[in-house]
């Protein structure tokens, strides 16, 4: 069985104090946690005081982005090499609000998934398709196209180095979740696709879905076969939230 992962992605919140408040507060509860792997995802700016704090602790410690250089004139950008040396596990790439907001690319997300895969790290890929796309019976397309594109880059072996989160695009910030049949199938599509280049990878990479978990419900999506964790949002902001869903994939874990 893979073990489930409950990455917490803070987005751009918090205060010092506030991170710092919610990274004592998660470590309080991680000690109830034995079977899920933990990891936070801070903003850029506390990664030294998350670092500090997670020291010699099984919580994991994540970035939410990185640059596709290795170093430069890239003004406003973060390194590879810069989050590694502050003990990021994980990096997300190419979440949708990247994509979205910034223009990320399928290129630009495998070129941040090689980078981050060079520095030691492990990338979790974001993919998913918006509600026009669901509507018009465009997700397998569009989730395919989103998953070869870096298999055509960077070849179906990233992927045994590697997490992936499936967004429905749909259900992020918007109330709406998919029901825990709606995510088992498109988990299950993923990785038959990775599958049908490499069985023995797409048996073992771990799929996480990505589309407003909460303690609520967290416990009926992380039942289902595929799903193999959590990339939790807005529920990652309040300790206890977040621990409940942890302590979800605790339970199914045993």
């Amino acid at each position: 069985m893979r073990q489930p992962l409950i990455a917490g992605n803070w987005k751009m919140n918090g205060t010092r104090s506030g991170a710092e408040a919610l990274i004592k507060g998660v470590l309080e509860g991680a000690s109830l946690v034995g079977r899920a792997e933990v990891a936070v995802c801070p903003p850029f700016v506390f990664l030294d005081a998350a670092e500090r704090l997670l020291a010699g602790s099984p919580v994991r410690l994540g970035a939410q982005n990185v640059c596709t250089e290795e170093g430069g004139a890239y003004t406003g950008e973060v390194a590879a090499a810069m989050l590694a040396e502050f003990g990021c596990r994980y990096v997300i790439c190419g979440h949708s609000e990247r994509r979205e907001y910034y223009g990320e690319t399928d290129e630009i997300v495998a070129k941040k998934l090689a980078v981050t895969i060079a520095h030691g790290m492990t990338p979790i890929l974001c993919v998913g398709e918006t509600l026009q796309q669901r509507e018009q019976g465009e997700m397998e397309s569009v989730i395919a196209g989103q998953v070869d594109a870096i298999m055509d880059r960077n070849g179906v072996a990233s992927f045994a180095q590697l997490e992936i989160a499936y967004e429905p695009v749909w259900a992020i910030g918007t109330g709406r979740t998919a029901t825990p049949e709606q995510a088992q199938e498109v988990h299950d599509f993923i990785r038959r696709r990775i599958a049908g280049q490499d069985p023995a990878i797409a048996a073992k990479v771990r799929i996480l879905y990505g589309g407003s978990m909460k303690a609520g419900n967290a416990r009926d999506l992380l039942s289902q076969a595929d799903i193999d964790g959590g990339l939790i949002g807005g529920a990652s902001l309040a300790a206890d939230d977040f621990l409940a869903i942890c302590q979800a994939g605790d339970a199914v874990a045993g």
